[in-house]
């Protein structure tokens, strides 16, 4: 351990801030909350253990260094059997992509072969498909109604739509399997509630029961071009236990669906939202279709849809001047990050026209998000689509969100014709 000097803290210093965050002002706009966390240090004592990190350039350091791992299901039986991390829902997580540490989540990654170039051109054509299909449907709703729901009716179906079609999920399933996920998730907030744990245990055994019977039926009746299949077929050739290798696919099936619907959803809807907030920016986003992947892009910064990612540390060590011990926790505060000013002028302002436009919506080093491609691929598409077909929207109300932290969820998304 270097020979740092950690000055004393108070871990109470950060309890009125996180409280805050927890309210529904805070959910609204949490960043002036980041912003005065920002104020107390790059490396703040969370009040429960650990730290929170809310500079970029340490989120960053922390992501892309292999001297910081997942909380993998290792880390989580140390923790003791009182800690949230050995509820069910969260041990259930541990075995999906985004929690395994190599050289696990090599071979893992290397076997899911997902969202490559070619595939996502591949689900260009359906994206593109539904995306025009849905925005019939809201635009009917619009002329109807004269306002819409937007979130339901766009920003949930589309990656619902696309993931499901890959996937070949009967659509009759659908709707359950998002209520599922938007369940599940509590297991993997920063701060959960024994009740928001409680819904994400049920969630995540319906979760289970239901893709443990897929992988059997795709077994029994493997097809073409269908990646549970091709997953099943590789996985057999590296597992002779047949019912170790299904149970890896089946955490493959589950980590795709949970990734695909839950942040692209609250992209798509927070993009949507970001451009019909001010008349200036639709209008802008209609006149110049070339900068539709910045606009993508700064609304990745802007407001990601998550929040907070958590690493620990591999061996004693020091982040920001601040000693850290092994096994302890580090909460980066991705929301707070991208809004440093020491790394983004003007940093509150929306602007498809920065010249270092770089976040960490994808997370970074080996865990950068396998899904990218895909969801950058929908929030281009549908942002083309409707400034194109679609006269400038305007918000009705402003969009209440689900109670969370660390992913944030619009849970409505009500426009008009302006």
């Amino acid at each position: 351990m270097p020979n740092v000097m950690t000055p004393p803290f108070d871990r109470r210093i950060g309890v009125p801030l996180l409280s805050r965050l927890r309210t529904e002002r805070g959910q609204q706009d949490p960043f002036p909350i980041y912003a005065r966390l920002r104020t107390e240090g790059a490396v703040v004592p969370a009040p429960w253990g650990g730290f929170l990190v809310t500079r970029f350039g340490l989120c960053d350091e922390v992501l892309r260094s292999g001297a910081w791992l997942e909380p993998d299901r290792h880390w989580r039986e140390r923790q003791g059997l009182s800690t949230r991390w050995l509820a069910p829902s969260a041990r259930e997580m541990s075995g999906t992509l985004p929690a395994l540490n190599p050289p696990e989540h090599t071979t893992v990654r290397r076997t899911a072969g997902a969202f490559d170039r070619g595939t996502v051109q591949g689900m260009s054509e359906t994206v593109a498909r539904v995306t025009d299909g849905l925005l019939d449907t809201l635009a009917d709703r619009l002329r109807r109604d004269g306002e819409a729901d937007f979130a339901a009716l766009v920003g949930e179906e589309l990656p619902l739509a696309t993931i499901g079609d890959w996937l070949a999920l009967p659509s009759a399933d659908r709707p359950r399997l998002r209520e599922l996920t938007h369940e599940q998730v509590f297991a993997q907030e920063l701060l959960p509630s024994a009740s928001q744990l409680a819904r994400s245990d049920a969630a995540t055994a319906e979760l289970r029961t239901y893709f443990m019977e897929l992988v059997r039926e795709r077994r029994t009746h493997p097809r073409e071009d269908d990646p549970v299949s091709r997953w099943i077929t590789t996985w057999d050739d590296l597992e002779p236990d047949q019912d170790k290798a299904d149970e890896a696919v089946y955490f493959l099936a589950l980590f795709v669906l949970l990734a695909s619907l839950e942040t692209t959803s609250t992209l798509l809807s927070t993009m949507t939202f970001l451009l019909a907030e001010r008349p200036e920016r639709w209008d802008l986003a209609a006149a110049r279709p070339d900068l539709a992947s910045a606009f993508v892009e700064e609304t990745l910064r802007f407001d990601p849809p998550t929040h907070v990612i958590s690493r620990v540390a591999a061996a004693d060590c020091t982040l920001g001047g601040v000693a850290v011990r092994t096994d302890e926790t580090v909460h980066l505060m991705v929301g707070a990050a991208h809004r440093d000013p020491a790394r983004y002028r003007d940093a509150d302002r929306f602007d498809p026209f920065r010249t270092r436009p770089a976040h960490l919506a994808f997370s970074g080093g080996i865990h950068y998000c396998l899904g990218a491609p895909l969801a950058r691929l929908e929030a281009r598409t549908l942002l083309r689509q409707l400034v194109v077909r679609l006269p400038r929207l305007t918000v009705v109300r402003r969009p209440t969100m689900a109670p969370r932290v660390a992913f944030r969820r619009l849970l409505n998304l009500d426009l008009a014709f302006a």
